[in-house]
């Protein structure tokens, strides 16, 4: 293969050389994979991952608890019989999932603005327009020295439509529990058909009363909710861009 030493075959092999060096560590790991199915997550303690940041937010003063050694009640109850709702560090609960979401908006601007200027000197420093023309030239009109005329034209029309559907039951886990007793939980979901993989992730912040006695509880009572819904696989990777059209749309300032 021959190229020309010139200063455009310099950039494009430069160009080139980054796009091979910022693709290569995903290039090389779906090349060792072909022929194979999408590997799941191993189940383990979240804790010990580097990744892992126990949440940290304003907590009110901590109540003392006060037991009463003669009463069968206590106050970390809420019931007199067992409970069985997700009440401690590594309990389980079922997230009900069922987002219906639509969005339809619409918003159009238009501006129309038009100036004129116009401007004379018959007269400079006392000196009369004959004297001025003999100095200006001849196509000069010392009465109409400017004339000046602008017009501004600017319309913008956008439009949204959204809609988005998602219902399906999650079970999650608890994984801290907060000063005033709400519990931090987190649970992910992973199905696997043939070669795709889809994954289901949710985390936030909950309240113990919003525990239903099923020991279920709805999506919208979830605090600093982040849910993700998607997939790994070769479906998914025949939808993306190829690493070209990705560089290329990030550097093409036009």
């Amino acid at each position: 293969m021959w190229f020309r030493n010139d200063k455009n075959s310099k950039v494009a092999l430069s160009l080139a050389a980054l796009l091979m060096l910022s693709a290569c560590g995903g290039m090389g790991d779906k090349i060792s994979n072909i022929g194979q199915p999408p590997k799941m997550t191993e189940i383990g303690n979240q804790g010990a991952n580097s990744a892992y940041r126990p949440v940290q937010l304003p907590m009110p003063p901590q109540e003392a608890a006060n037991p009463n050694a003669n009463s069968l009640w206590q106050s970390s109850r809420q019931t007199f019989f067992k409970d069985q709702r997700a009440n401690k560090v590594g309990d389980i609960l079922t997230i009900m999932i069922d987002i219906d979401d639509e969005a339809d908006m619409k918003n159009k601007t238009e501006r129309t603005r038009t100036g004129s200027e116009k401007a004379g000197m018959p007269e400079f420093l006392g000196i009369p327009s004959t004297q001025l023309q003999k100095v200006l030239p001849d196509a000069v009109n010392p009465d109409s020295l400017i004339d000046v005329d602008s017009t501004s034209n600017s319309t913008g029309d956008g439009k949204i439509k959204r809609t988005e559907a998602i219902k399906m039951k999650l079970a999650a886990m608890i994984t801290q529990v907060l000063p005033n007793g709400n519990f931090v939980i987190r649970g992910s979901q992973e199905v696997r058909v043939n070669f795709e993989l889809r994954e289901l992730t949710l985390n936030g912040v909950i309240r113990p009363e919003d525990i239903l006695n099923n020991n279920s509880i709805s999506y919208e009572k979830i605090a600093e909710a982040r849910i993700s819904y998607g997939g790994r696989g070769q479906v998914t990777d025949i939808q993306q861009p190829r690493y070209g059209q990705q560089f290329y749309d990030i550097v093409w300032p036009f």
